[in-house]
């Protein structure tokens, strides 16, 4: 990785700002509007995205660029607000139509999940409400794996959809408490220690 940016199979890989906020914006309305992948009934605004960019400023979001426009993108979040799940995140990718089957959402997964191993973070938590073969392929491709369904828990385009939980490890888990994860910076490489 050189200069903040993965490229593989065509698509560049590198750390989302502000100024991305329309287009990460536009990539997420469609699902918004046209599938249950987001329990979200309106899409939010570019303001919006780029306060959610800028909301968790300790965890990586990633966007993936082919021939100058963005083309998905990903992100982990907080799990739970409550202290014990600090060392766990939830993560998230979203890609244009036009990239499915592409290679992009695993270009997008593979560095977020790196950064998220340098940063001390233990587990990484999918939410994929069904059915979603693509989103589950993808995850049980990465390593993550089924660990429970909550059935019937939302109502989205006319009917009620299920939301599997996929886990992975990032890191052993051992009875002693891991050290605090570190906070995320833009500029950092997965692999090195230049988190700070």
């Amino acid at each position: 990785m050189t200069d903040d940016v993965t490229a593989t199979r065509g698509a560049a890989v590198r750390p989302a700002g502000r100024a991305d906020a329309e287009a990460v914006a536009d990539v997420y309305a469609h699902y918004v509007r046209h599938s249950w992948a987001t329990f979200e009934e309106q899409p939010p605004t570019a303001a919006e995205m780029a306060r959610r960019i800028d909301s968790e400023p300790r965890l990586p979001w990633l966007v993936a660029e082919r021939d100058g426009a963005v083309v998905g993108f990903a992100y982990a979040g907080v799990h739970r607000p409550r202290a014990a799940y600090r060392w766990t995140v939830e993560t998230s990718v979203y890609l244009r139509e036009d990239e499915r089957g592409r290679g992009t959402g695993r270009t997008l997964y593979l560095p977020l999940l790196q950064h998220l191993r340098v940063l001390g973070y233990v587990v990484a938590m999918a939410c994929i409400a069904a059915p979603n073969p693509a989103s589950v392929a993808l995850h049980e491709s990465l390593g993550f794996t089924d660990v429970g369904l909550v059935p019937r828990v939302g109502h989205k385009l006319g009917a009620w959809r299920d939301l599997g939980w996929w886990s992975l490890a990032l890191a052993e888990q051992h009875e002693r408490q891991p050290p605090e994860p570190l906070p995320w910076t833009p500029d950092a490489q997965p692999g090195t220690s230049a988190c700070s």
